[in-house]
C-alpha cells in the first residue's frame, strides 16, 4: 500500500501555480457540462499493471478505447459502453453504488472542435475533488490537488480539428497528509463538482485584474498574458474611461479618485467594469466598499456593522442532497438565509463555488471564506503546508474582486500545538501579503474546561483581526439552562464573532424541551444561547451552525441522523424547524435596532 501511495504521489507531481484566469462576461466559453462516461477504478487499473508498475502511456485509460477499434487487441475497458454521470455533479448522489465510494474514477467525454486562427484555448475546471490528472488526446496535460478551487491548462497545441477525447482520472481518497485530512464532518463528495469549460482567447489576453478601493481612490491592476499592450478601462456609470500601457511584466496599472456608491448588504450596488486589450474584451460587475476592525467593532464603509450570519455548506436543498451544480440550487440556499434575516454567511469549511460567491454578492451578503485546515491535519509536513497555501492562494486569487468577501479564514477547530501555531501563522502572513484590505480570522475553540467560566486564550487570536470561536453550551457542554450562568473571558480590544453555536434536531421530532434531538430542545438551545452571546464583551456577530442539515458519515444514529448532521435550522428538504423562527425573530429585532 505504501508503495502504491508513493507512486501515485510521484505521478501527481507538484501543485500547479495559482495564476488567475478571470472568467466573466466577454469570455468565449464552451460548457463541457452534461453526461460524461465513467469507469470506477478502485485499484487504479487504468494506471498500474497488476504488479503495481506504471503502465506505458499508450496502455493507460488515457489511451481512449474509443479511438482504438482493432478487435484483435486485448483492451479491457470501453468508455463508449460505460454508464454516464452528470457533470458538474458529485458521483455519490448520482449512483447508489457510489454512495460511500472513495477512490479512483475515470471520466471521459468528447469535444467537437473547429479551431479559429489566432485563438488560444484553455481547459478550465471550477473544482474537482480531490486529486485529478487530466488527459487530452492521449496527452497528459497535468495534475491538480485540492477539491474546491479552480485550475486550468492551455490546450492550444493539443486540440485537433474534429473529435477530441478528454479524460480525467479523479481520486477522492482521504489521506493523513491531505487538506482536509482523514477525519472531517461532511460528505466527501467525489467528482467533477463544478463546471468545466473550454475557453478561447486572443494570443494576448487579460488573464486577471484586481480592484482596490480605499474610500476615496480606486486602483486597478490588469495582468496580461502573451505579451504587452495598451489597456482601456471603463466604468460607465462613474463616467470613467482610462488607458494605460502594460509594462514588460505585462501589468497595466490604473489609479484615480472616485466617489462610487458603497456596496453594503442593504444596498448591494454593483458597477459594470469593462477592460479591453487589443482583440480581448472583458466585462464584470464589481462593488466598492471598505472594511476594517477598529477596537471591538467591525466597520463597513466606516460604520459599525453587526454580522447577522449563518454557516452554510455547499450542498443542495433536496431529499437526496449533493454538491450545488447550478444557480437555481445555490439560490435556494441563499433565499433561506435571506428569509432568516441574515446579512452575513460563513461559507464553511472550504471554498464554495464562484457562483455562490457572486450570487451572494448580488443579494447583499457579507462573506467569510475558508480553506479546509480542519481539526487536526499534519502540521509538521512541508508538503501539507504547500497544499494548504496553494488552496488559500487559489481562493483569494479567484475572489479578490468580490466586495461581499470581508473575511479570509485559515482554519477551523485546530489543536493547540507549536507545529499548528507555526503552520497557521505562515498562512496568516501569506493572506496579508496577498490581500491587506480584508480581515483575517480562524474559528478557534474555548479552552478552559470550567463550564461556567470559559476562557478564550488561544495565542492565534493575537494574530487575527477577529476573535472568532465555536462553542456548544447546551449541546456538547451542559444543558441550555446553564447558559444563564456562563461568564466568558475573551481577549479585549478586538471584535468577537461566534463562528458556531447550536445543537441538533430532527425535523418533525417533537417532545419536551429536555429531550435531545427534538425541535423543542433545539429551540430552547437558541433561546438560551442568544442572550448569553449578547453578553460577551466585544460581540460583533455570529453564525449559528448551521443553515441546513447536511450529509456526514460521522452521523449514523438510525431514525434520527441517518447520515445527516442534524444541526440545521432547516432540514435537507428546506423544512423549517422551530429554532429557525427563534433565530429569525432575533435577527429581525436586531436589524430593526431593538435591544436584545
Amino acid at each position: 500500500m505504501r508503495k502504491r501511495l508513493t507512486l501515485i504521489a510521484l505521478l501527481l507531481g507538484t501543485l500547479l501555480p495559482a495564476q488567475a484566469f478571470t472568467l466573466t462576461e466577454g469570455r468565449e466559453c464552451l460548457s463541457l457540462g452534461g453526461p460524461w462516461h465513467y469507469i470506477v477504478d478502485p485499484m487504479d487499473t487504468g494506471i498500474y499493471k497488476y504488479q503495481m508498475q506504471l503502465q506505458k502511456p499508450t496502455k493507460r485509460y488515457f489511451a481512449d478505447r474509443h479511438f482504438y477499434q482493432d478487435k484483435t487487441r486485448l483492451i479491457e475497458y470501453d468508455f463508449d459502453k460505460a454508464p454516464t454521470l452528470q457533470v458538474p455533479g458529485d458521483w455519490n448522489s448520482q449512483s447508489e453504488r457510489l454512495y460511500f465510494y472513495e477512490g479512483s474514477l475515470w471520466y471521459r467525454r468528447t469535444i467537437d472542435f473547429r479551431p479559429v486562427p489566432g485563438k488560444r484555448c484553455f481547459l478550465y475546471f471550477g473544482a474537482v475533488n480531490y486529486k485529478c490528472m487530466v488527459g487530452l488526446n492521449n496527452t497528459i496535460l497535468g495534475t491538480h490537488k485540492g477539491g474546491f478551487t479552480p485550475f486550468w491548462f492551455e490546450v492550444t497545441d493539443v486540440l485537433k480539428e474534429g473529435e477530441n477525447s478528454l479524460i480525467l482520472w479523479v481520486n477522492n481518497t482521504r489521506g493523513t497528509d491531505e487538506v482536509p485530512t482523514l477525519n472531517f464532518d461532511w460528505w466527501n463528495y467525489g467528482g467533477i463538482t463544478r463546471e468545466p469549460l473550454l475557453v478561447s482567447v486572443p494570443q494576448t489576453f487579460i488573464r486577471d485584474y484586481r480592484v482596490r478601493f480605499d474610500g476615496s481612490e480606486i486602483a486597478v491592476s490588469v495582468f496580461l498574458d502573451g505579451g504587452s499592450g495598451s489597456v482601456t478601462l471603463e466604468i460607465p456609470e462613474l463616467g470613467l474611461r482610462k488607458k494605460a500601457c502594460g509594462g514588460k511584466d505585462g501589468v497595466a496599472e490604473f489609479r484615480f479618485k472616485a466617489s462610487p456608491e458603497r456596496w453594503s448588504p442593504e444596498h448591494p450596488r454593483l458597477y459594470d467594469i469593462h477592460l479591453r486589450c487589443g482583440d480581448d474584451a472583458l466585462k464584470d460587475r464589481i462593488g466598492f466598499r471598505t472594511v476594517r476592525a477598529e477596537g471591538e467593532q467591525i466597520l463597513l464603509n466606516d460604520k459599525p456593522v453587526f454580522l447577522r450570519g449563518v454557516a452554510v455548506h455547499d450542498e443542495t436543498v433536496s431529499p437526496n442532497p449533493g454538491r450545488c451544480r447550478n444557480e437555481e440550487e445555490v439560490r435556494a440556499l441563499l433565499e433561506l438565509a435571506k428569509d432568516l434575516g441574515c446579512n452575513f454567511l460563513r461559507l464553511a469549511h472550504y471554498p464554495h463555488s464562484e457562483q455562490m460567491v457572486r450570487l451572494a454578492e448580488e443579494m447583499g451578503f457579507l462573506l467569510w471564506e475558508e480553506i479546509p485546515c480542519y481539526w487536526n491535519i499534519n502540521w509538521a509536513s512541508e508538503e501539507t503546508y504547500a497544499n494548504a497555501e496553494n488552496q488559500l492562494v487559489e481562493m483569494i486569487t479567484r475572489d479578490y474582486n468580490r466586495a461581499a468577501t470581508i473575511i479570509w479564514s485559515v482554519a477551523n477547530e485546530t489543536p493547540l500545538t507549536s507545529e499548528r501555531m507555526s503552520f497557521l501563522s505562515k498562512l496568516i502572513d501569506k493572506t496579508r501579503e496577498m490581500d491587506p484590505t480584508r480581515l483575517v480570522s480562524a474559528a478557534i475553540q474555548k479552552e478552559k474546561p470550567d463550564l461556567y467560566h470559559p476562557v478564550i486564550a488561544d495565542e492565534l487570536a493575537k494574530l487575527t483581526d477577529l476573535v472568532s470561536f465555536n462553542q456548544y453550551i447546551g449541546w456538547y457542554d451542559g444543558k441550555p439552562a446553564d447558559c444563564d450562568s456562563v461568564r466568558w473571558t475573551v481577549p479585549s480590544g478586538k471584535p468577537v464573532v461566534i463562528s458556531e453555536f447550536g445543537g441538533g434536531a430532527l425535523y418533525g421530532n417533537h417532545g419536551s424541551e429536555a429531550e435531545l434531538f427534538t425541535e423543542e430542545y433545539l429551540a430552547e438551545v437558541y433561546r438560551k444561547q442568544l442572550p448569553m452571546i449578547m453578553g460577551i464583551p466585544g460581540i460583533s456577530g455570529m453564525s449559528p451552525w448551521c443553515l441546513k442539515d447536511f450529509r456526514s458519515p460521522k452521523r449514523p444514529l438510525t431514525g434520527i441522523q441517518d447520515d445527516f448532521n442534524r444541526k440545521g435550522l432547516v432540514d435537507e428538504q428546506g423544512r423549517r424547524k422551530m429554532a429557525f423562527f427563534v433565530m429569525q425573530d432575533f435577527y429581525r429585532a436586531k436589524a430593526a435596532g431593538l435591544s436584545q
